[in-house]
């Protein structure tokens, strides 16, 4: 049982394990389609040279051993005892089926890791990769997470995302159809995006009953687009008062039962630019769960879906 007002990942991997899980971020080594090859684009605006999630990440080790290194970290800091192998720098997908194959299945050969969390893109999901996918979800604990952003069109064009709602709902209907758990990323405060744009997108997600969903914070990082575009004057960032307010608006218009794995988004401190107050992780997380507490309200209590 958890006092949160909204539907928490943690508390979910609780009640399906009996206690608690936690993800252990994997570097295996992928590229981005987004990032100049064959369609020869530039990368989205705000993503990292590294790749979004790689920090902390020993990258030159192979998959098994990253976990390993991992896991010692999460039994000293929190005493953990399983874990999720999460898949997170880059599009990992985007590859052979055979290749994906060796790499899901080295994660799940490490002992104590219970299921898989594979990140990727909308357009790098074509019909035998879910297949595949499908396969994990049936024999493991599974779950796609697809960066989205937001549903709106000019907004993704703005970001060079490289492909438009369309595309990801076509992702999204697929992964569903074979019974894929997808949880979806999503970004407040982007630029050009009013609070009724913003809300639009929660909407949406509402209708569409996403299984989970990342709410994340833009936050601008030195060496990206975005971070010349801010130090340049031609961007601004939310502050955390209406950041906070955003977040609760956001998880009022979720449908009820989905899981939300993450409220907030934090930069690494050495590259950083803004906001700052996001660094504060608990402090904004206390803030949100105080603004529903104040409303009185709890996730769902707008949702405009059936």
């Amino acid at each position: 049982m958890t006092s949160k007002r909204y539907n928490l990942f943690s508390a979910h991997l609780k009640e399906v394990f009996g206690g608690r899980v936690h993800k252990i971020s994997v570097d295996a080594g992928f590229g981005c389609p987004n990032r100049g090859g064959g369609r020869g684009r530039q990368g989205c605006l705000f993503c990292d040279p590294g790749g979004s999630g790689a920090v902390g990440i020993e990258r030159a080790l192979p998959v098994a051993a990253q976990i390993e290194a991992g896991k010692e970290v999460m039994r000293r800091k929190y005493k953990a005892g399983r874990f999720l192998a999460y898949f997170q720098p880059f599009s990992n997908t985007a590859a052979p089926p055979e290749q994906l194959r060796a790499l899901y299945d080295e994660a799940l050969g490490v002992a104590d890791v219970v299921g898989l969390s594979v990140g990727t893109r909308p357009d790098c999901c074509p019909p035998q990769v879910l297949d595949l996918l499908a396969e994990y979800h049936l024999r493991s604990y599974f779950w796609l997470e697809l960066g989205l952003q937001s549903v709106h069109d000019a907004t993704l064009d703005y970001l060079r995302r490289g492909h438009d709602y369309r595309c990801f709902l076509r992702t999204y209907e697929q992964a569903v159809a074979r019974g894929l758990r997808v949880c979806v990323h999503v970004i407040l405060g982007l630029p050009g995006e009013d609070r009724t744009r913003m809300l639009a997108t929660a909407d949406e997600m509402a209708r569409l009953k996403v299984a989970g969903i990342k709410i994340h914070l833009l936050h601008v990082l030195a060496g990206t687009p975005l971070g010349a575009l801010y130090e340049q004057g031609e961007i601004a960032v939310l502050g955390q008062k209406d950041y906070v307010r955003l977040a609760a608006d956001f998880i009022e218009r979720l449908h009820p039962d989905t899981l939300i794995q993450r409220l907030t988004g934090d930069g690494p401190r050495h590259q950083l630019l803004a906001p700052l107050w996001s660094l504060n992780k608990w402090e904004v997380l206390n803030a949100i769960d105080a603004e529903l507490e104040r409303r009185g309200v709890r996730q769902g209590a707008k949702c405009t879906a059936p």
